[in-house]
């Protein structure tokens, strides 16, 4: 017998790649959720054959869903969080409902009031390599959003190591495919707005920027980012700039994350002056991260990528269920 598994928000993007994942998974199955009535839901993206049942408590209690994964919209998540966790199922959110962990932070970013402060406060972040130890007896994992996850995988161990010269700043230019937007229609998303386009977004203002300043423990005035939209269908890649300080060579510098990461199954480090590209990640859970540097300038470079559906989505966030639930990581993921 597997373990059933809901999903909220199936129709979408980050939803369809939490079936193709669950459908794979050794101990897991996953059971999609209706959470709302209307006529015009788009198609569920391929995936005939997991049963459906309509969103309520008691449909959660008869299922015996251990965990139930919301790939919905900040205000939906907020809504339906609190019932869930009243029938004592596991939640782990894949939205920005519970990411920043203060009111006052979402109220900025968000631009509007947390209706669930004490779960604001009570959720657990998890970037799996760096808060792994926090995720196992919580109820409520929020799961990282796809632009923090490739870049803080990349600077948190140059910030642990002392090496980046803060005043000098950190920059991060960050570029996604078009389904980061998700899948709900939009004219900035529609195929002759982004094909054979380029072009930068919520300059200044990126709701992932918080993310970023409190997991790798940076100030804001020390972070410069900016995002990016590119006319591929999925993918992130960001190249990140610093300056360094107390490092001899580019060896010395890849060796910073062969000791972060050394024992990570979905961290894969190039060698020294080699990068990735979106194709290498492309449909798997891993980050793949490359760096340069120059000792006569102190300036260095990493370049981190990820598949934004997955290690920045869906992936990431069964890495989250497995630890939760006592299961394997890398469990459906490899």
């Amino acid at each position: 017998m597997r373990t059933p598994i809901g999903i909220v928000g199936f129709r979408g993007y980050s939803g369809a790649e939490l079936i193709t994942i669950l459908e794979r998974h050794p101990h897991a199955e996953p059971v999609l959720l209706e959470h709302r009535e209307s006529d015009d839901k788009p198609r569920p993206l391929g995936h005939p054959s997991p049963r459906r049942v309509a969103l309520t408590p008691e449909a959660v209690r008869a299922e015996g869903l251990a965990a139930v994964f919301l790939a919905t919209p900040p205000e939906v998540s907020i809504d339906l969080t609190p019932e869930l966790l009243k029938v004592g199922t596991k939640v782990i959110d894949l939205s920005g409902a519970f990411r920043l962990g203060t009111v006052e932070n979402y109220k900025r970013w968000y631009k509007e009031a947390h209706a669930q402060p004490e779960l604001l406060a009570e959720a657990v972040y998890s970037v799996p390599e760096l808060h792994r130890s926090r995720v196992p007896g919580s109820r409520l994992i929020s799961n990282p959003g796809c632009y923090p996850t490739a870049a803080n995988l990349a600077i948190k161990p140059l910030i642990d190591a002392g090496v980046v010269v803060r005043e000098a700043g950190i920059i991060c230019d960050a570029k996604s495919g078009v389904s980061g937007a998700g899948r709900k229609p939009s004219l900035k998303t529609s195929f002759c707005e982004v094909t054979e386009n380029f072009s930068a977004y919520s300059i200044l203002e990126h709701r992932h920027v918080p993310e970023v300043l409190r997991t790798s423990g940076i100030e804001e005035s020390e972070f410069s980012f900016t995002a990016h939209l590119i006319p591929v269908d999925r993918g992130i890649l960001e190249t990140i700039y610093f300056r360094a300080k107390g490092l001899g060579s580019v060896e010395d510098l890849l060796a910073i994350y062969q000791k972060a990461y050394a024992n990570e199954p979905f961290v894969r480090l190039y060698p020294a002056k080699q990068v990735p590209d979106l194709l290498a990640v492309a449909r798997t859970n891993f980050c793949d991260i490359g760096v340069n540097y120059d000792p006569k300038t102190g300036r260095g470079v990493v370049v981190s990528a990820i598949d934004n559906l997955v290690k920045g989505a869906a992936g990431q966030a069964m890495q989250n269920m497995n630890l939760v639930l006592g299961y394997a990581e890398t469990a459906g993921l490899l």
